[in-house]
């Protein structure tokens, strides 16, 4: 994006039927630079008719696109593998222009996304299924697993590229079509990942995008050609999905809130927890799902520990997204600023020690901007509403904990349940600590442990709602119906001569 075209009001659009749509409403919603508080593109909302749309495009590229044989599918995406990779940092200057991340954030998000690409590539693998000869006599059995239909997908403004290609990608190389409801904060890389979807030879309407709010989620539950639903979201937001697109008969994968822990032993090599903390913790902002946002410190540690990381997060370097050497970009907008800001007061008022305050940063010439300092705070109780609720905010708690033990009772006794990190030194320990522990993604030594794409992404208890995991081979499950066929054929069995099968030696 040249320098004379930032300052520019971009006009944005849906994507439908293989191409650009200005939509029916007239309604339109502002995204702002969040490092420059300031308008930077304009959204259509969609409405029914524009839902509908979208719905009848896919429905109509359904049958010819369902039985396109798998491996011509793969080597589509392969194709679009390619074009992602031609347009990496496009597509990161995108998220970073819409979401604040850092660009270095955001070009890690897109590698993530082609990774999920590239997994898609196998498909042809991926839907093998069994075959069992001779079950009785005369009797075969084999199951096959084919697309649902047109699926949809609602999407978080944290993750605009890969997210959507948990959804998209796998639905469409499953062999069902898709519409994707983006968050209208950070819409911008919808269009170009449709638009370059086009490119690579996906047939019209397998992929159709709607921009808008709960009125186009809520049209999307209650279309009768949508067969399945996918969501990212708060766990309120999750669980309503979830609750009526069930009630519809759809099949639905709905994935929540996280209140992240990692549990710092006393035998830890502190130099490098110390470094995770501060990644995990304030990186993108804290505006990951998988952010740490609680760090339990066992017995003697919690002082060494502390003493270490007030200083870095003093010291964090804030500051637009497409600026070199920073720690941190800006939240996304002034709403969520505010949201956060009302965490660490009532982080105070309940009697946590606030011992680090990011309240009243500002960044030099960029006085607008929705910036928030690093908090961090002390002797935070389970009782106080910063550890019960997802801050999704550069705010983390510290919770002193006498052993182990009490480390993983507190840890499970959480209902957000969707990752946790243990550093430690001590293998038995961390054996333990992974057979023990109520949570769907950990890791061991690792900060943020997101799977990689050949395996599935999703947390337990209030952090999930549904069967299915997202992406890897979970979504081959969720986006196929599995069907078991038995198969007799009496009426060929001695026929002739004719019919006899040559004997190859």
């Amino acid at each position: 994006m040249s320098e004379a075209n930032q300052g520019a009001v971009r006009q944005l659009s849906h994507f439908i039927d293989g191409q650009r749509a200005a939509g029916a409403s007239g309604r339109f919603d502002d995204v702002f630079d969040p490092a420059e508080g300031r308008v930077s593109a304009r959204v259509p909302i969609a409405d029914a008719a524009d839902v509908d749309a979208a719905v009848a495009s896919a429905k109509a590229a359904f049958p010819a696109w369902s039985e396109t044989p798998p491996l011509k599918r793969a080597r589509l995406m392969f194709k679009f593998k390619e074009l992602l990779e031609a347009h990496q940092d496009e597509l990161a200057e995108l998220i970073t222009r819409d979401h604040g991340k850092l660009f270095s954030d955001a070009k890690g998000e897109v590698v993530r996304g082609i990774e999920i690409v590239e997994f898609a590539c196998g498909i042809p693998n991926l839907l093998k299924t069994d075959f069992t000869d001779q079950i009785v006599g005369g009797m075969d059995a084999w199951n096959m697993r084919q697309p649902v239909g047109v699926a949809a997908g609602v999407t978080p403004f944290n993750f605009p590229m890969v997210v959507p290609c948990w959804m998209f990608v796998m639905a469409a190389v499953c062999g069902n079509t898709f519409v994707l409801k983006p968050s209208s904060r950070t819409p911008s890389a919808s269009i170009r990942l449709a638009e370059l979807f086009i490119e690579a030879g996906f047939p019209k309407g397998v992929f159709n995008v709607v921009q808008g709010h709960k009125e186009a989620v809520d049209e999307l539950i209650a279309h009768p050609d949508v067969a399945a639903i996918s969501v990212v979201a708060s766990t309120p937001v999750a669980e309503y999905i979830y609750a009526e697109g069930a009630k519809r008969g759809k099949r639905v994968q709905a994935l929540g809130s996280a209140k992240n822990h990692l549990i710092v032993m006393p035998d830890a090599n502190l130099d490098q927890t110390v470094e995770a903390v501060i990644n995990s913790a304030y990186g993108s902002a804290g505006e990951r799902c998988m952010a740490t946002s609680v760090v339990v410190a066992v017995g003697r540690v919690a002082d060494d520990l502390l003493e270490r990381l007030v200083p870095r997060v003093r010291s964090l370097r804030i500051g637009g997204g497409m600026e070199p050497d920073l720690d941190m970009g800006p939240l996304i907008d002034e709403a969520h600023r505010t949201k956060v800001l009302g965490y660490i007061d009532s982080g105070v008022a309940e009697g946590a020690k606030l011992v680090v305050d990011g309240r009243g940063h500002t960044v030099q010439g960029r006085e607008e901007g929705f910036f928030l300092g690093g908090s961090l705070f002390d002797d935070v109780k389970p009782n106080m509403r910063i550890y019960r609720e997802e801050i999704f905010g550069p705010v983390l708690s510290i919770v002193r904990v006498p052993d182990f033990a009490s480390a993983v009772a507190l840890v499970n006794a959480h209902e957000l349940a969707n990752c946790v990190s243990l550093y430690t030194s001590d293998g038995s320990t961390a054996r333990a600590f992974a057979r023990q522990i109520q949570v769907g993604m950990v890791g061991i030594n690792v900060p943020s442990p997101v799977p990689s794409a050949w395996h599935s992404f999703g947390g337990w208890k209030r952090s999930l709602f549904g069967d299915h995991h997202a992406y890897g081979e979970e979504a081959v499950r969720f986006y196929t119906r599995y069907k078991s066929i038995m198969q007799r054929w009496p009426d060929s069995i001695d026929k002739g001569p004719e019919f006899t099968m040559p004997v190859v030696n």
